[in-house]
């Protein structure tokens, strides 16, 4: 009697409507992952093993919703893998801070992404094997106009740091990639308008497939031994100049 096929890897990726998230959607699905795909947005993929998920991922109580029915679903395989990478920008100089808008964009980054690690981490454990990785941003290191997001992109990299400390013998990876300005809507979004985004060095923006292509990797058997790091593509900026 013939053995079953392995079942695909099973990804949750977030913010997978636009930009980045959608890169490593598309990606993903590529090297023949399913993917659960969670945005508030529209999908914009349509794939026989990608599901689509609404859900506001800046309310808690929606994303114990989507947990919930994604635990019910028997017929898919575990997830093993969450990338997070929804996200957006809101900048502002020191004496013009929207504190609801920082406030929006933490739990947007940083709630949701413990809200979702705390759900699925502790399983991957369990089973020996797992992947989280984290949309960073080079702004973490700090820039004049963007304190806020620079806040909540560096509260992403102390959390998986320590996550990865947890459960580094347990199979599990945990990484942050971070990458410098890159050709998505976020560039060209109003609301950034008073900090605008800074050229690399190489003469381009970063192509959100490079950051999907890096995200793969890590989430790969190749990977095992890269935990706990905040990896950069900055297109020369992170350079002594």
């Amino acid at each position: 009697m013939p053995s079953e096929a392995p079942a695909s890897p099973h990804a949750l990726v977030t913010g997978s409507s636009s930009g980045i998230g959608l890169a490593i959607a598309r990606h993903l699905l590529e090297q023949g992952w399913r993917v659960s795909g969670w945005d508030l947005a529209a999908p914009a993929l349509v794939h026989a093993n990608f599901t689509p998920v609404s859900v506001d991922l800046a309310n808690a109580d929606t994303i114990d919703q989507a947990l919930q029915a994604l635990q019910a679903l028997q017929t898919q395989p575990p997830v093993t893998a969450l990338v997070h990478a929804a996200g957006w920008m809101r900048t502002a100089p020191l004496g013009a801070l929207d504190l609801q808008a920082g406030e929006a964009m933490w739990r947007l980054h940083v709630q949701s992404a413990a809200q979702l690690a705390q759900a699925l981490v502790p399983a991957m454990a369990s089973r020996g094997l797992g992947r989280v990785v984290l949309i960073g941003s080079r702004v973490a290191q700090g820039m004049a106009g963007r304190s806020q997001y620079a806040a909540v992109k560096a509260a992403l990299i102390a959390m998986a740091r320590s996550w990865a400390a947890e459960v580094a013998a347990s199979g599990v990876t945990v990484n942050v990639v971070s990458p410098a300005a890159t050709q998505t809507a976020m560039l060209s979004d109003p609301a950034r308008a008073g900090s605008a985004p800074q050229l690399p060095p190489i003469g381009r923006y970063i192509d959100p497939a490079e950051v999907a292509a890096l995200v793969s990797f890590l989430l790969s058997s190749q990977a095992a031994a890269i935990t706990g790091q905040d990896l950069q593509i900055c297109g020369g900026a992170s350079l002594p100049r």
